[in-house]
């Protein structure tokens, strides 16, 4: 068991044998009685969001989750084909199941396995990508204004905003939890 004061973006509980991952968090100290812990969890099974406040005394039980090394291997359809690297089992989830992170999936890519109770609940993917640009507008001489922005397509399919300089060929790095252009490579 865990007091709330060791709440933390990330942190897995179990609420009502549930587990949840804690997305946002507030401490809040109101003038007369005990501080309080505002929080908004996201069900690890489902992905329902909903927002609970624990009191000062409330202690909560830190879900155990195993992370196991695992690599995307192809896209079948609607489904995303994922290899266990220690057991090479493969297991498949749909688009929704993995989020926004879905369209910065290239082969071989390496996520890592979030498993409860020896089932697999989700999956995390790397924090930055490098994709290639196959597709985007020639930047014109003169246009450097600073933080101009166009749309490229990047060898997944998906359209990310990047700088004037970025031509079609480059490789980028692209930050998979805001969908935003990092760098050139």
């Amino acid at each position: 068991m865990i007091p709330i004061s060791e709440f933390r973006k990330g942190l897995h509980i179990k609420v009502e044998g549930e587990v949840y991952t804690i997305i946002e968090m507030q401490h809040h100290k109101p003038g007369k009685g005990g501080a309080m812990m505002r929080t908004k969890l996201k069900s690890v099974m489902t992905g329902r969001v909903f927002e609970k406040t624990f009191h000062g005394g409330d202690k909560v039980e830190e879900a155990e989750l195993e992370n196991r090394k695992s690599q995307y291997v192809y896209r079948n359809g609607a489904e995303y084909c994922f290899m266990d690297m220690e057991t090479y089992e493969q297991v498949s989830f749909s688009a929704e199941d993995i989020g926004e992170g879905a369209g910065f999936l290239k082969e071989n890519t390496e996520v890592t396995f979030l498993l409860y109770e020896g089932k697999v609940i989700g999956i995390e993917i790397p924090r930055t990508v490098e994709l290639k640009v196959t597709y985007t507008e020639p930047g014109r001489r003169g246009d450097t204004v600073t933080n101009v922005l166009k749309p490229a397509i990047v060898e997944t399919g998906r359209e990310i905003q990047v700088p004037l300089f970025i031509n079609t060929g480059d490789t980028i790095i692209v930050d998979t939890q805001t969908g935003k252009y990092v760098e050139r490579k």
